[in-house]
């Protein structure tokens, strides 16, 4: 079974910075793509950002040149940092996973239970 273990959410002032960690664990999985998605009151849950176990990125529109998202391989765990951040940012960060138990080919999605991110003065 997989498990993805979120920290770093928080209280932050407008400009502050916050970073966010996730750590998946599941006995002989491999994890392609891994990222983060945010979810505000009364609207859908969307991407932030994603990598891919090559180091590829995807970040969307609104956070550019303000997160950053890496990835250490050997210990499944995805990070989010966050800069300059804005009262809009604020939302449930939740962890996504895409991976596969080794030996097969049909990859599935895994989420962590969200970490809340709250951008207040």
């Amino acid at each position: 079974q997989v498990q993805l273990v979120e920290s770093g959410g928080g209280l932050v002032q407008p400009g502050g910075s916050l970073k966010l960690s996730c750590a998946a664990s599941g006995r002989s999985f491999s994890f392609n793509a891994m990222g983060w998605y945010c979810q505000a009151p009364g609207k859908q849950r969307e991407l932030v950002a994603s990598i891919t176990s090559g180091g590829i990125t995807i970040y969307a529109d609104s956070v550019k040149g303000r997160f950053t998202i890496s990835r250490d391989n050997a210990k499944n765990t995805v990070y989010l940092q966050m800069n300059s951040l804005k009262t809009e940012d604020t939302a449930v960060y939740y962890c996504n996973a895409r991976g596969r138990r080794l030996g097969t080919r049909v990859e599935y999605d895994y989420w962590g239970q969200g970490t809340q991110v709250t951008v207040s003065s």
